[in-house]
């Protein structure tokens, strides 16, 4: 029996559980209350709840799976209503089994002489845990033993890895050591690495290529960079009605017929990678000034996790049923797109970042339309690059196609509008930035006062 991921909540007269357990038939749920002891079983998961007060199964009481996120949610009424139940957020406690109200299977009062019963004795003696759990789960106990769900990978069968858009890729990166991928970090391992490596591999390339001198040199001589930050980008401001030309049509009528399954988790993880993605494009977009280069496929895939290391969000460890990205998931979100655009571009710039961030807010704003026509564009720029085209294949043209016919628009315009009154803090980057910029605005002010003194030591030299 598998343990589900769950959770459990209440109100003053009703305790909430939520357990997570997709791809079950509802009709198979078998829900057991007894006293203090709460007991779900639908193949293949098993759960058992002991509260530290009584709970009923009543009129009131009511289950309800969603298919849609996998999760069941059960409410149990209080015995006593308005009564606070304990440690709700101890799962461990919860998981615990309540004290056994058996005798000793077997007690050995003495032991003298030899005995054709002492083996027997013996061996019983020496049954395991498992098995004495065995014997009680017969007597209708159901003290299965438990353990609290981790975030562990399931057990896979192939070293193989799957990555791209709903992990529907593999093989691109297999002959991957013979091209000129300056964007890949994680080598010849593609293939082969672990959601957890990937991740961990994508930090490490951050902190390494993490560059004080060259951000506090941008922070002190800003001048082109303001430029870059006051430019207007016209796919935010176009107001005319919107209409895709010729060639957008075109490009629209080569994409895939396809259609895709998701869950709710599924759909926030698009979600958010869809915001790194036109974070990227949009910072492109900044500092070319709408006119792309041949740097710039390199800049966009630079730019994106889900790209360079194969590592899309979330990167909370949420467990919203939701399909909607949380706003501790934007930040989390926006703080890894701020963190490569400060250490691997040209131009590394906290207040480039944020206006990278209010532009992508205002694509979201525009809706589905609007950022199909920037997921376009980008994956013109990657398709006629004969290295980084890779990335178009296992992310992009399966975006065109879902942003077009899954993507809403309610909630498109719902996440712009969070992005626009979000602010990643500084201290987020964890590369102690507000120190450097304080730093580089000290020796700055140490230079324009000994610039001074020089002034006034020239001036009474020639009086």
């Amino acid at each position: 029996m598998i343990t589900p991921r769950f959770e459990c909540s209440q109100t003053s007269e009703s305790v909430i559980i939520q357990i997570y357990c997709p791809s079950v038939r509802a009709a198979d749920v078998e829900i057991h209350v007894d006293d203090t002891l709460f007991t779900v079983h639908i193949n293949p998961y098993f759960l058992r709840l002991n509260f530290s007060h009584s709970i009923l199964e009543d009129e009131e009481s009511m289950a309800k799976y969603d298919p849609s996120s996998g999760y069941l949610t059960v409410t149990l009424t209080k015995e006593s209503k308005g009564e606070v139940f304990t440690d709700l957020d101890l799962l461990s406690k919860l998981l615990a089994p309540r004290p056994s109200q058996h005798a000793p299977l077997i007690e050995v009062v003495g032991q003298e002489d030899a005995d054709p019963e002492d083996d027997l004795i013996a061996r019983t003696n020496a049954l395991s845990l498992e098995q004495e759990d065995i014997l009680l789960a017969a007597e209708n106990d159901w003290q299965i033993p438990q353990e609290v769900p981790t975030a562990d990978p399931p057990i896979t069968t192939t070293i193989t890895a799957k990555y791209g858009f709903l992990n529907l890729h593999w093989g691109y990166f297999k002959h991957v050591s013979h091209t000129e991928n300056e964007v890949n970090e994680l080598g010849s391992d593609a293939e082969t690495c672990t959601v957890q490596e990937r991740r961990r591999r994508r930090w490490q390339h951050e902190n390494e290529k993490w560059d004080e001198e060259h951000y506090m040199a941008d922070f002190a001589d800003d001048e082109y960079i303001r430029e870059l930050i006051y430019w207007k980008n016209p796919r935010v401001l176009d107001s005319a009605p919107f209409q895709f030309t010729e060639e957008e049509n075109l490009a629209l009528l080569n994409l895939p017929r396809k259609e895709y399954l998701t869950d709710a988790h599924q759909i926030t993880s698009l979600y958010l990678t869809l915001i790194s993605i036109l974070f990227s494009y949009t910072y492109d977009a900044r500092t070319t000034q709408g006119d792309s280069t041949p740097e710039s496929a390199w800049t966009i895939c630079s730019l994106v996790p889900a790209f360079s290391a194969l590592d899309p969000p979330p990167y909370t460890a949420s467990t919203s049923a939701s399909s909607t990205p949380s706003p501790s998931d934007l930040a989390a979100c926006l703080s890894q797109s701020y963190r490569r655009c400060l250490c691997f571009p040209l131009y590394r710039s906290f207040l480039l970042a944020e206006a990278c961030q209010a532009d992508v807010a205002a694509l979201f704003s525009l809706g589905k339309r609007a950022i199909v026509r920037c997921l376009l564009e980008t994956k013109y720029i990657l398709e006629h690059h004969e290295v980084y085209y890779v990335y178009s294949k296992i992310w992009l043209e399966d975006f065109c196609v879902w942003v077009q016919a899954s993507a809403s628009d309610d909630t498109l315009r719902g996440i712009g509008a969070a992005l626009k009154g979000l602010r990643v803090a500084k201290s987020a980057i964890d590369w102690d930035l507000e120190e450097l910029e304080a730093a580089t605005q000290d020796v700055q002010a140490r230079q324009a006062d000994s610039d001074d003194e020089s002034d006034e030591d020239e001036v009474a030299r020639q009086l």
